[in-house]
């Protein structure tokens, strides 16, 4: 894609997770702020970063996994590998896709799981994130009903369109009691006139107005580095044995699904 004189330097941990993708873990995770203020809401996300269970170097294997885009076809084109991308060497072991399982250890998540997945050359473009709520401890409706029910879901896309969807249960129509999932969405693009915001433009004005809200504080970025270096660590000593490991135009490799697969769980497609 054009970048890879940075990405040998970086890789998709480095690049996404540790920044991007664990600032909208704390997003999600964090306790309400009593004010507005940057560093309140700040003070916030230290939090979270702080609370997220360490993976030691031995774990690494069980909780986060990594690829390397192999050549093919994409979109009715042919791409290259990652390896024969300008600026690359053609035996480079940087990951082009991460996926990784997070623990929150404070007393709201306890023992709920974050899975994250990010890399290059994927299905598709897109930042989503997906909340499953946990399952009624008791089921009310009758058995017939229980066939098709799912637990509620609340998704909220951030690109390439920005919008937020719920996914509950609904009586289907008719005598019987059959429950079918139906989506109540709010679109950015449909609610208001105009252009959605570009990815630097809300921080660009920030920039200029002096608002720091949005923007990484010292401790929040030892914090973010403190959780991610026993994996590159323990990824630099251990080279991989199977790179290149995905299709492009995949959605990663199939370590990524066993990843999650071994919860009971599997990765939400949109």
């Amino acid at each position: 894609e054009g970048r890879g004189a940075y990405y040998e330097g970086a890789g998709t941990l480095r690049d996404m997770v540790q920044n991007h993708i664990l600032q909208l873990i704390c997003m999600i995770a964090m306790e309400a702020p009593v004010s507005f203020d940057a560093d309140e809401i700040r003070n916030k996300k230290v939090d979270v970063l702080n609370a997220i269970r360490r993976i030691s170097k031995e774990e690494v294997g069980k909780y986060a996994v990594r690829g390397q885009y192999e050549g093919g076809w994409m979109e009715g084109e042919k791409v290259s590998a990652y390896r024969n991308e300008k600026n690359v060497d053609p035996k480079s072991n940087v990951d082009t896709f991460a996926a990784v399982k997070f623990y929150i250890d404070n007393w709201r998540w306890q023992h709920v799981p974050f899975y994250i997945r990010t890399g290059k050359r994927l299905h598709e473009k897109t930042t989503v994130i997906n909340i499953m709520f946990r399952p009624a401890p008791n089921y009310a409706f009758p058995p017939e009903a229980a066939e098709t029910w799912r637990p509620n879901r609340l998704t909220i896309s951030i690109q390439p369109d920005m919008e937020i969807r719920l996914r509950f249960q609904s009586k289907r129509p008719g005598q019987f009691m059959t429950l079918n999932p139906v989506d109540m969405i709010f679109r950015y693009k449909d609610a208001y006139d105009g252009n959605e915001p570009e990815a630097y433009e809300t921080l660009l004005l920030d920039v200029m107005e002096g608002n720091a809200t949005l923007f990484m504080r010292r401790d929040q970025v030892e914090a973010a580095w403190k959780i991610i270096m026993p994996i590159l660590d323990a990824w630099q000593n251990r080279p991989p044995v199977s790179f290149p490991n995905y299709a492009p135009g995949s959605w990663g490799p199939e370590d990524a699904e066993a990843l999650i697969a071994r919860d009971g769980h599997q990765w939400i497609l949109m």
